[in-house]
């Protein structure tokens, strides 16, 4: 019972420390695996020793390394690998090659007596140096839109394989803590293990998955689906276990076969929760494994590691990276994403410690390493920009020739339209921009939809449209609208900001995926804000009110209630000459601008003192000279020469509120 007491005792004080750590790293944008490690290293038995690293805690560490295994296993497709072959079995191959290669050497140059035992440890050390952190990476590269780019796919292409390897690393490592004379036995044994079990499964597993699942899902029961995700889950790691395999190499495997079935995305999406919680489980688990007392010791060599592990990485993927086609800037960039330690190298360091492979004061000093060089992964990432234009020369030339062709594009147009982003939603806006003959050119960064889309004729170039050159190019200061498709709230604000002090007179349509976004894009100047969650409701909210039987004008009356009260330039629209004066339309309330000149009679005049509501009119911004938004009217105070003030209503009385306005 006081066992059982101390071990929840121990998982209480680590999810309570795990909470504050992840708020902390939410709150500095850091990625939540350092805030984990640093519950480990803090709360450890090494350090405060608030928790002792028991049996229970490593138990729930282990599966979630499990479970992060059967997510790799569950992303596994092969349509996938053929796509990016040259970049996973090309440039992956050889970075984590040529790494355990290196590290042999090096080991046995290092050891006294080298031999077996020294290229060995050098084998597993070099296993651990290889792997790079696919979750921070591919956070970071996300949030800054540049997993499609070009060194956007050569990294994701090595950390794809990176994940391959670990398969058979943890077959190989546990093998090489056998004594000398039998380690190739043992590797034999293993690896002939893993090849029967591999072939039974993938012969008969995918249609027995398939089957199963369906026999499941037909019951159509969360609580069971789930229950049977746990249950393929651990039955597949411990069918390896019993085969003396580990329990991760039987959970990538149930991702695998699950993966070639329909119910993937519905598994993926069930299981994420149980996989971030035990994989934090892990991580604080790593941390605990850190000595502070040894690294004070060993800080030189800790540091030594550390710059040695970054340099190295960073040497060797940029070099080969270029020697497959990379151009410098995309070489340095893969360097730089890629120089960290990974979470699976981790895991094989923790194996390669149980086997007795790795010294145990390398061990420490190459955890150590590892952990400050993940800390540090988000800062080489984030100045990697200025790195590469300091020190690629080329790369001036490229962005030189990139902006000539967004120029280009944009030459001579005059009050066109810039879409930023050509994804679904930029497409849509595209073919309405020109079925009206409205001229526009797309920026966007996926170098397969840009050459699509410019064979198809689509006036699209490849360009980052966060960045202030290539907005320039595009003609901002001509144009008579941008509009930002994609979701991505903070870099939709740097758009917006740098449109904002480009030409601040252009309006800015821009897209939220959530309420809270709206906040930030309106302070940052956007002009209209479109929610999703308010558009896919509306839409579902008519369609089944006309299904129910409500007339459907009635329907359409209270939708564009709704849209009246969410878009304030939606309430009318800006009329123009070659509009029909014959239509019901002809008589709506309509925006219209009015331009205070110095000797305008409301200059100097608030507008509630105006009165213009008394005739029928609303008023809806001022666009005052020099500041970067428009204001509303509460806002607006005195009004002053230059100010042009949008009104709202029919045109009779947007005709007498102008004469207000003007002559008083």
């Amino acid at each position: 019972m006081e066992v059982a007491d101390a071990s929840l005792q121990s998982i209480l004080i680590l999810l309570a420390a795990a909470v504050l750590a992840v708020v902390a790293c939410r709150f500095l944008s850091l990625p939540p695996i350092i805030g984990y490690l640093a519950v480990g290293v803090l709360f450890g038995p090494r350090a405060l020793g608030a928790v002792h690293g028991d049996v229970l805690t490593r138990q729930l560490a282990e599966f979630g390394v499990v479970f992060l295994m059967f997510s790799i296993g569950l992303e596994f497709s092969l349509p996938k690998l053929r796509i990016m072959r040259r970049e996973v079995f090309g440039l992956g191959l050889a970075q984590v090659a040529l790494t355990i290669g290196a590290s042999v050497v090096v080991a046995m140059l290092v050891a006294a007596q080298g031999g077996v035992g020294a290229a060995l440890a050098g084998l597993a050390a070099g296993g651990v140096i290889a792997m790079s952190s696919t979750a921070i990476v591919t956070k970071l590269l996300a949030e800054r839109l540049e997993l499609d780019s070009a060194h956007g796919r050569a990294i994701v292409g090595v950390l794809l394989f990176q994940d391959l390897a670990v398969v058979p690393l943890l077959i190989l490592v546990p093998a090489l803590g056998q004594p000398a004379a039998g380690v190739g036995g043992a590797i034999v044994l293993a690896l002939a293990k893993a090849g029967f079990v591999l072939a039974v499964l993938l012969i008969a597993g995918p249609r027995v998955m398939r089957a199963w699942f369906g026999v499941v899902a037909r019951r159509k029961s969360t609580e069971l689906f789930v229950l049977n995700v746990l249950l393929v889950i651990l039955a597949m790691a411990f069918l390896t276990g019993l085969a003396g395999l580990s329990l991760a190499l039987g959970a990538f495997l149930a991702g695998m076969l699950i993966s070639e079935t329909e119910y993937r995305y519905q598994v993926e999406d069930e299981i994420k929760p149980f996989r971030d919680v035990l994989l934090g489980l892990f991580f604080v688990s790593v941390g605990m494994l850190l000595d502070p007392a040894a690294l004070q010791r060993h800080a030189g060599f800790v540091v030594l590691l550390l710059v040695l592990l970054l340099v190295f990485k960073f040497a060797l993927i940029a070099v080969l990276a270029r020697l497959f086609g990379a151009a410098p800037g995309t070489a340095l960039r893969a360097g730089l994403a890629l120089a960290q330690g990974g979470e699976f190298g981790f895991v094989l360091l923790s194996q390669a410690d149980r086997a007795g492979v790795v010294p145990g004061a390398f061990s420490q000093a190459l955890l150590a390493a590892m952990i400050l060089s993940m800390i540090a992964a988000p800062l080489l990432i984030g100045a990697s920009e200025r790195i590469v234009m300091r020190f690629a020369s080329s790369e001036w030339m490229l962005r030189s020739l990139q902006m000539h062709r967004v120029a280009v594009q944009s030459l001579g147009n005059e009050g066109h339209v810039i879409v930023l982003g050509y994804g679904r939603n930029g497409q849509h806006v595209a073919r309405l921009l020109d079925a009206e003959g409205v001229r526009y050119v797309a920026l966007d960064l996926d170098p397969e939809r840009v050459r699509e889309a410019t064979l198809a004729g689509d006036p699209v170039v490849f360009a980052d449209c966060s960045r202030r050159e290539a907005l320039i190019a595009a003609g901002v200061q001509r144009a008579a609208a941008v509009v930002i498709t994609f979701a991505e709230s903070a870099e939709a604000v740097r758009a917006i900001s740098h449109v904002q002090s480009l030409n601040p007179a252009v309006p800015v349509i821009a897209r939220a995926r959530q309420d809270a976004d709206i906040t930030r894009l309106s302070a940052a100047g956007a002009s209209e804000i479109v929610p999703e969650a308010l558009e896919s409701g509306l839409m579902l909210a008519s369609h089944t009110l006309v299904w129910v039987g409500v007339p459907l004008n009635r329907v359409v009356r209270r939708v564009r209630a709704v849209r009246d009260e969410q878009y304030g330039l939606l309430r009318g629209l800006f009329h123009g000459a070659s509009d029909d004066p014959d239509t019901v339309e002809a008589a709506q309330p309509r925006l219209h601008a009015v331009t205070l000149a110095a000797n305008a009679a409301a200059v100097g005049k608030g507008l509630p003192q105006l009165e213009l509501d008394k005739l029928g009119v609303q008023v809806r911004t001022v666009r005052r000279p020099g500041l970067a938004r428009r204001l509303a009217p509460q806002e607006a105070g005195a009004l002053e020469a230059g100010d042009s003030v949008v009104l709202l209503g029919p045109p009779a009385e947007l005709a007498a509120a102008e004469i207000r306005l003007l002559r008083g």
